[in-house]
């Protein structure tokens, strides 16, 4: 499952947002990715997810497996959209 989701914090993805969404995505048994450009990092992961330096505006993709992969993808989409 995927969804493609537009970062709406004037800041970017910070490192406060972006731990949000590394708690977030660790409570569930799911594979979590995000894909910005060209790169893809595990979600569960603050310094892949930090690394990526994403700016306000830009759009993402969010791709979880799992059985709870939907459950995860709407709780980071609210946390990043």
């Amino acid at each position: 499952m995927e969804k493609e989701i537009l970062i709406k914090s004037t800041a970017g993805l910070h490192a406060s947002l972006a731990a949000k969404v590394v708690q977030t995505a660790s409570k569930y048994a799911v594979e979590v990715e995000l894909q910005y450009q060209d790169k893809v990092v595990d979600l569960k992961s603050i310094l892949a997810l930090m690394s990526l330096a994403i700016p306000y505006g830009k759009n993402v993709k969010i791709v979880a497996k799992g059985s709870r992969a939907e459950e995860a993808i709407r709780d980071i989409s609210s946390i990043l959209g």
